[in-house]
This record gives structure tokens, C-alpha cells and sequence, in this order.
């Protein structure tokens, strides 16, 4: 049965204020799948979330890396952090000239990401080494049994992150070089005072927003971080966060959204 028209006009008010209260959210990232755990949260919190990437990673050229007087060849452990920069270091290897000897070991931050190894080199017979995500986690994955290795940080972005400030602080013998640069995504047209909050993960996303915007004035905008680095990036800028993770109260993006929403 078709409501009558008094009842319609009695449900509207009530219509308009859910579509009022309906929180923005913007992701500096490209869209999750379908299956991700941003699915069940808009549902549950009646949120609207949009994946808007602030920039693009890019493989050096070869005239970019020489510039940091990198020779491939003298290293004998290489630490790898992201599927990125593994694809960036073969590459570069391959445009050098430089053969990666079945000797070299593999140093990775999760097992995931030393997986990916297999799309380059014959991962049994090799010697890869991996830990849980933290910098701590790959250094303890050396062990004194490698600390005799000449390492190569393969970075993406920065040479100053936090595995790299972490290996700073051991005796061993490391060197980073950078094998990826971000490249800022034109996002001049996006209407960020749309959203009541930008989540951001990177520095690399603070200088895209300041190259899109110049003039940007944060206002009623609220910013959610993942990562030390994107927090120093918004603090430089005189930029309030909001919430920031991981920490053990926040872990996780999905976990600092439901919060802010729930505010």
C-alpha cells in the first residue's frame, strides 16, 4: 500500500535530518575492495567514505638514483619494506647492469612482503628473513647471526624513516638509498571542506595538499593519521590532528574512524 501524501510530508523532516547528520569521511587512498573492513563500518555508522589518492609512487630513473652514489654491487643484505620498492630495486638493477647474486640475503618487514621476492628471484634458494611489521621485528630477524652484513635500506619516499632510524641505532653497517619518489596527484578540484575528516598517511600526502592548495586553511576539517611521519608532515604546517595511529588504543585507520564517529 502507497503512503498517503500526510504521511510522507510527516516523514521528510525526519529524512533530512539522518541525510544532516551523515558524516564525510575522505581516504588519501586509492578504494579498498570490496571486502574491506571499511565496508561493514560505513554500514554500521551510516558513513559516507571516498578513496581520493594524494599522490603516486614512481621508480626512480637511473640518472635519479646514480645521483645518490649507490654501487648495488657492494652490498650483501638489502631490506625491503613494501612491494613498490622491491619492483623499483629490480628494476633498477636490471637498467644498471647489475646481477643480484644468489648469495645476497633478504630482509623484509612482513611475510607478505617477502613473498612477493618470488615474482623476481627463486625464493627457496635464497636466504629471506622477515618480521611482523615493526622495525624492531627486522632487526631482530638479523640476529648476531648476520650482523656482519653490508645492508642496503631500499626506501621509498625518504631516506629518514622509521626502519632506517632504527637501524641508526645499531652497530651494523647500513646505507639507505631511495628507490621511489611520490608524485603528487592533481586533486585541485576535490572540495576537501566537504569532509569532516581526512585521513592521511604519509608526508608525501601533506605536500600534495599544500601543492594543490597553496592557501589551505584546515577550518572545520579534522585530520586522522597513520604513521610518525605524516604527524610531524601537519605539525610543521601548524595542521590539529585529530586522532593518530597505531598506538594501542587506536591500531588501526578502521578503529580511529569508528571513534571519530562516535565523538
Amino acid at each position: 500500500m502507497r503512503p498517503d501524501s500526510d504521511y510522507v510530508l510527516r516523514r521528510q523532516p525526519f529524512f533530512m535530518n539522518i541525510m544532516a547528520q551523515q558524516k564525510k569521511i575522505l581516504i588519501s587512498q586509492k578504494a579498498a575492495l570490496a571486502n574491506s573492513p571499511y565496508t561493514p563500518l560505513m554500514e554500521k555508522t551510516g558513513a559516507a567514505i571516498d578513496f581520493i589518492p594524494f599522490f603516486r609512487n614512481e621508480a626512480l630513473s637511473s640518472r635519479e638514483f646514480r645521483a645518490q652514489r649507490i654501487n648495488l654491487a657492494e652490498y650483501t643484505a638489502i631490506v625491503f619494506s613494501s612491494r613498490t620498492v622491491i619492483d623499483a630495486f629490480f628494476k633498477m638493477a636490471e637498467e644498471l647492469r647489475v646481477k643480484i647474486p644468489e648469495t645476497m640475503k633478504y630482509f623484509c618487514s612482513t611475510e607478505n612482503v617477502a613473498l612477493y621476492l618470488q615474482k623476481h628471484i627463486v625464493y627457496r634458494k635464497r636466504k629471506i628473513f622477515f618480521g611482523n611489521g615493526t622495525p624492531d621485528s627486522i632487526i631482530a630477524s638479523i640476529g648476531p647471526r648476520h650482523t656482519g652484513e653490508k645492508f642496503l635500506i631500499a626506501t621509498s619516499g625518504s631516506l629518514s624513516t622509521d626502519i632506517t632510524r632504527a637501524f641508526e641505532k645499531t652497530s651494523m653497517n647500513v646505507t639507505a638509498a631511495m628507490f621511489v619518489k611520490p608524485v603528487s596527484e592533481d586533486i585541485s578540484k576535490v572540495d576537501l571542506h566537504a569532509y569532516d575528516a581526512i585521513v592521511l598517511y604519509a608526508s608525501a600526502d601533506v605536500h600534495s595538499l599544500y601543492e594543490n592548495f597553496p592557501d589551505f586553511q584546515q577550518g572545520d576539517i579534522q585530520f586522522i593519521t597513520f604513521g610518525k611521519s605524516v604527524v610531524k608532515a601537519l605539525e610543521e604546517k601548524g595542521l590539529s590532528i585529530a586522532l593518530s595511529a597505531p598506538t594501542p588504543q587506536i591500531p588501526s585507520i578502521v578503529k580511529a574512524i569508528e571513534i571519530f564517529l562516535n565523538r
